[in-house]
């Protein structure tokens, strides 16, 4: 059984996607399909930059996903369909158009939104995020546990058996560093993000996100698709609330592959931009057979 997995926010970089349109006659017409959706031109911010504008959340997200369905679209022309998907935070969303819950179009007008909701939620700059190597999620979400007695922090992001990433407000994290590092955390990495995403600093970005997804229309899928809130299989019946959720929850990564494997997913494939996943994959399900999709074509 094969899953496609795609890859979320902080895959981007200056330069994608030119690739794409060099190999891929329809990759060209997507990418003016994104453009005349969204109102700009996220084809040149994609290909020419600048990094700082394309690193805004608002933009990332739609650079993503029109990158990982146009890399997803040159399987399906190969004739290469997954039985399985799953994406990584925002990568749910390419997951979700592969699956064909979710047309392309929609898909882009919905991420864009997420992005803008998610990096105005908080104006003040008082959250953040880091990613703790090194420990296991035990301990992690103890030492935070303790923190938030003062200053709120959580795990948000279960990556891999011994990389965690953790959000909430600046001090939380400040406070949460040295005692991470005293239980044995190899490494704490400050992320440049601008928000504490997936924490229950996002609530308003959330409540504000489900209104929108209230006036959208989800198909029936056409092969399985894995949450990242619940690590389960959902459908068009309830993946709306499990979007809104996603926001303001925990991305359960490690569930998630550990869930495929379980079903019988013998080969994970990675669509998008880069190998994040991969490595993440290797480090939660060594038995599974893991592939970029550039190795398919």
């Amino acid at each position: 059984m094969v899953a496609f997995v795609f890859p979320g926010q902080g895959s981007q970089k200056v330069g994608m996607g030119k690739d794409l349109v060099e190999k891929f006659s329809f990759a060209r017409t997507m990418y003016e399909k994104a453009d005349k959706v969204l109102g700009f031109s996220l084809s040149k911010l994609s290909f020419e930059g600048p990094e700082e504008e394309l690193t805004r959340t608002e933009n990332a997200q739609p650079a993503i996903l029109t990158y990982s369905v146009i890399a997803y679209q040159a399987l399906v022309e190969k004739g290469i369909l997954p039985t399985v998907v799953a994406g990584h935070s925002l990568g749910e969303f390419s997951a979700l158009v592969a699956s064909g819950m979710l047309p392309f179009e929609t898909a882009l007008s919905l991420v864009r939104k997420r992005g803008e909701l998610m990096a105005s939620a908080d104006p003040e700059k008082k959250g953040g995020m880091a990613a703790v190597l090194g420990l296991p999620a035990t301990v992690v979400e103890e030492v935070c546990r303790e923190v938030s007695r003062e200053f709120y922090v959580e795990p948000v992001n279960y990556n891999a058996p011994d990389q965690v990433v953790i959000s909430g407000l600046k001090e939380g994290i400040t406070k949460a560093e040295p005692l991470l590092k005293e239980k044995g955390a190899k490494r704490v990495v400050v992320l440049n993000v601008s928000g504490a995403f997936h924490s229950k600093l996002m609530a308003d970005a959330a409540t504000e996100f489900k209104k929108v997804l209230e006036s959208t229309a989800f198909s029936k899928p056409k092969c399985k698709v894995i949450s990242n809130v619940t690590a389960r299989e959902e459908d068009e019946t309830n993946i709306s609330e499990m979007l809104f959720r996603q926001i303001q929850s925990p991305v359960r990564w490690v569930e998630t592959i550990a869930y495929m494997e379980h079903i019988g997913v013998t080969e994970i494939v990675e669509v998008g931009l880069g190998n994040i996943l991969a490595g993440l994959i290797k480090k939660i399900s060594p038995n599974l057979s893991v592939k970029s999709w550039t190795e398919l074509l």
